[in-house]
């Protein structure tokens, strides 16, 4: 039953006991009766011991409010300042002042690198699947975006770098990713999660992105272990190859250009021989044929000099019937040519008791030249 009702005997909300409205209680009587718990005489708002008081909770409370205000931002950090809800600016690092229940600052680290992984079983390009992980490094680099222009932008960036992995792992065939095509697939991630980022402004920084070594199912983690042990085992074989011909290929060089260098000298040699024959016969013609006879002979005394030069010289006496008399020129001229202490035993003297005796048991230097027997006999 309401308290105005008929028939309800209760107090209203106004206290009135007996059912009779006296309305609401004066406003004049509880201001009395505050001024008497503060030791007033009783006067109403009006009254100075009243004022007085509200002039001390004002100043007290303002001076709460004052001291309220103060607040320090950190060094790593820069402070956003919303007044009424509406951005007015950045706060700098220091002790500084804000109006309480006016404005509000929000502190942002921007120094501190944060991390993000993303992992897990992707599908590539090449229809298999593979494990992988990946870890972005980022900071806060605008803290007003980073706070107003999403919801929560490290769940936002977490989203964009498992979209972006997922879009970069399904470009790529298997073998690239967990061999030779790690370093690309890193930058491709990168690019593309920058791209996915920045239309929706986050305010934040990408410093870093490092993809982990991926792994294939451990259903057939043998099989690709052996693959992977080849090509390994292929590179390495090629970098021997390029090494070898690396060592091999310049002495090739060399020996071609020492070649090349030698044939020219003989062909220069062989050229300049043959020019100074043509020369040499050139002036000789002549006098060949003023003198044929002459020219023919010293011809034949060159030669024989040229050709006798490096051949045993053997001294016969043809006048002796019996006895022949070897005496070995060129041993007696060398002999002459060395000093005292060098010199040998003098020549030897063999005795040919009749012209027909074996020349042949003679010492090789010592044997006569047939034409010089001819000679000596002519």
């Amino acid at each position: 039953m309401a308290w105005n009702e008929p028939g309800n005997k209760g107090q209203d909300p106004w206290g009135n006991k007996g059912g009779n409205d006296k309305g609401p209680p004066d406003l004049d009587d509880v201001f009395r009766n505050i001024s008497k718990r503060f030791g007033g005489k009783g006067k109403g708002p009006s009254g100075k011991g009243f004022g007085t008081i509200l002039i001390i909770v004002a100043v007290i409370a303002a001076i709460v409010w004052f001291l309220s205000g103060f607040y320090t931002v950190k060094e790593a950090q820069r402070g956003v300042e919303l007044r009424f809800g509406q951005y007015i600016g950045e706060v700098s690092p220091g002790l500084q002042w804000k109006a309480t229940f006016i404005d509000k600052v929000y502190p942002v680290d921007i120094e501190t690198v944060r991390s993000i992984p993303a992992s897990g079983s992707m599908l590539t390009a090449d229809e298999n699947l593979v494990q992988v992980e990946l870890d972005v490094q980022y900071r806060v680099s605008n803290p007003k975006d980073y706070l107003f222009n999403v919801v929560d932008a490290n769940s936002s960036l977490s989203e964009a770098t498992d979209s972006a992995l997922r879009y970069v792992i399904g470009h790529n065939k298997m073998d690239d990713i967990l061999t030779t095509g790690r370093e690309k697939i890193r930058r491709d991630t990168w690019d593309e999660l920058e791209r996915i980022i920045k239309p929706y402004h986050l305010g934040l920084t990408i410093v870093d992105v490092n993809f982990l070594p991926a792994r294939p199912p451990e259903e057939v983690k043998a099989a690709f272990d052996d693959a992977i042990s080849a090509q390994e085992d292929e590179q390495r074989f090629i970098r021997e190859a390029e090494a070898y011909a690396r060592e091999v290929e310049p002495k090739a060089r060399g020996t071609v250009q020492r070649m090349e260098q030698q044939a020219n000298a003989y062909k220069q040699r062989e050229i300049l021989e043959a020019e100074g024959k043509v020369a040499r016969f050139e002036k000789m013609l002549p006098e060949y044929k003023m003198a044929p006879q002459v020219t023919r002979q010293r011809m034949y005394i060159d030669t024989m000099q040229k050709v006798m030069s490096d051949t045993n010289k053997v001294l016969i006496d043809s006048k002796t019937s019996g006895n022949v008399m070897y005496l070995p020129l060129d041993k007696l001229m060398q002999q002459q040519q060395q000093p005292a202490h060098l010199k040998q035993a003098p020549a030897q003297q063999i005795h040919i008791n009749s012209p027909s005796a074996d020349v042949h048991n003679m010492p090789a230097n010592s044997r006569p030249l047939r034409s010089d027997v001819r000679q000596g006999r002519q």
